[in-house]
């Protein structure tokens, strides 16, 4: 299969997931003529929905982004071992509409929340997979890289697996933690300072490590 290829499924995959993630969202339906204020605490009823989309767009974002690194720019070609493992990351990214309908309707439900974080999980190890794959495969070109760039790349791609983890944890005991935990996996990705922050401590301490 040519690179080009995969990299239009991946793009065509994410478009209409990052799509259908929105369309849950509706219009409230009320008699015409009804007030203002009546209309605002009916779009009221749709804020969790509004942050769903907002938390699952963030994520299907720095992983499509994630994923264009890997599989367009760190490799230089493809084989077949690695179209698969890209198949199972699509297959869990197309999952999220699901799992991400399913966090804004029950947000406050410990099922909903452990469903979403194992999709964050899988999502998460399957792109890991995928970038070690790519590093140590004999078949696949891959651009240079030093040891530390490769820790932020690995770090970037499962603190929101980390996060996850602990998010299901907590929501035995608090649903808006674990909430909030998933927020700041994806606001870490988001961030280009993150993994700076995490390893300066460490660059103290061993200056030798570049």
């Amino acid at each position: 299969m040519k690179q080009f290829r995969l990299e239009s499924l991946a793009d065509g995959i994410f478009a209409i997931v990052m799509t259908l993630i929105v369309l849950e969202i509706r219009v409230p339906l009320l008699p015409p003529g009804v007030s203002d204020i009546s209309l605002l605490f009916a779009l009221k009823k749709n804020i969790p929905l509004f942050l769903s989309y907002l938390l699952s767009f963030s994520l299907l974002f720095t992983y499509w982004r994630a994923h264009h690194f890997i599989a367009s720019v760190y490799a230089k070609n493809i084989d077949a071992k690695l179209t698969n493992i890209n198949a199972l990351f699509f297959f869990f990214v197309a999952l999220v509409p699901f799992s991400s309908n399913l966090l804004g309707h029950y947000g406050t439900s410990q099922l909903a929340i452990i469903i979403f974080a194992l999709n964050i999980m899988a999502i998460g190890l399957s792109l890991f997979w995928m970038r070690r794959y790519v590093t140590i495969a004999e078949t696949i070109e891959n651009e240079e890289t030093s040891p530390m760039e490769t820790a932020h790349a690995y770090t970037r791609i499962l603190f929101p697996v980390f996060c996850a983890v602990v998010a299901i944890t907590t929501s035995f005991a608090n649903p808006t933690l674990s909430l909030t935990l998933f927020t700041i996996g994806i606001l870490f990705n988001l961030s280009r300072r993150s993994t700076k922050i995490i390893f300066s401590p460490i660059r103290f301490f061993f200056p030798k490590i570049k």
